[in-house]
């Protein structure tokens, strides 16, 4: 049981630290404002509202959350290699 819950800890923390490179990534592109900018914040805006909906779904429908985690994971790594480029 205790493994479990440090799993999710050290999940939860490498999701804290690679949100936080996304939204420096993502500063840096809303900073160049014009077209790349606008489209970066409605991308931003939407992502957000699919994210919360699909993390509610995964965990109303028995899923842990840990699943949930590497789900969420996933996607901001997505994010981080797509603002890296």
């Amino acid at each position: 049981m205790f493994t479990n819950w440090m799993t999710l800890a050290f999940e939860m923390a490498r999701l804290q630290a690679e949100a936080n490179t996304v939204i420096g990534l993502r500063m840096l592109r809303l900073m160049q404002g014009g077209k790349i900018a606008e489209r970066e914040a409605r991308r931003m805006v939407s992502e957000k509202g699919f994210a919360a909906a699909e993390t509610a779904m995964i965990l109303a429908t028995g899923g842990s959350a840990k699943k949930a985690v590497r789900r969420v994971r996933s996607r901001v790594g997505n994010n981080r290699r797509r603002l890296s480029r």
